[in-house]
C-alpha cells in the first residue's frame, strides 16, 4: 500500500520554515505583532502592553520589524516626539499565524 508522502527538503537558505522563523522567531516578535494587530499604536503604549521587554530590546525588535517590512513607523516632528507603529500588508499576513499560536496557547495553558 502506497502512502502519499510529503517530500521535505533540507533546511538550507531556501527553506521556507527557516525564512519564516528568521522573520518571526525572535523572543518578542510575535508578541509585538500580536499587540499591534490591526491598530495603530504608540511606542509607550506598546511598551506597557509587552510586559517584561526592556526599552533597548523593544527598540531593536521594532527596528527589525520595520526593516523586514512587517511594521511601518511614522514619526511626528513635535516635542515630545510621537512615534506610531502599524502593521504593513505583509505584517497583516502574520495575524492568522499568530491567532493559531494564541489558540494553541489557550488550549494548552498549564
Amino acid at each position: 500500500m502506497e502512502k502519499n508522502l510529503k517530500i521535505i527538503n533540507a533546511c538550507d537558505e531556501n527553506c521556507p520554515v527557516k525564512k519564516a522563523l528568521g522573520l518571526l522567531g525572535g523572543k518578542w516578535t510575535m508578541m509585538i505583532l500580536y499587540q499591534l494587530n490591526s491598530r495603530t499604536i504608540r511606542y509607550g503604549e506598546l511598551k506597557r502592553a509587552v510586559v517584561g521587554i526592556s526599552e533597548k530590546m523593544l527598540i531593536q525588535e521594532l527596528n527589525s520589524l520595520v526593516e523586514n517590512k512587517l511594521v511601518s513607523k511614522k514619526a511626528y516632528p513635535e516635542i515630545p516626539p510621537r512615534v506610531e507603529y502599524t502593521l504593513t500588508e505583509l505584517g497583516l499576513k502574520t495575524l492568522p499565524i499568530i491567532d493559531q499560536i494564541a489558540a494553541f496557547g489557550l488550549e494548552n495553558l498549564v
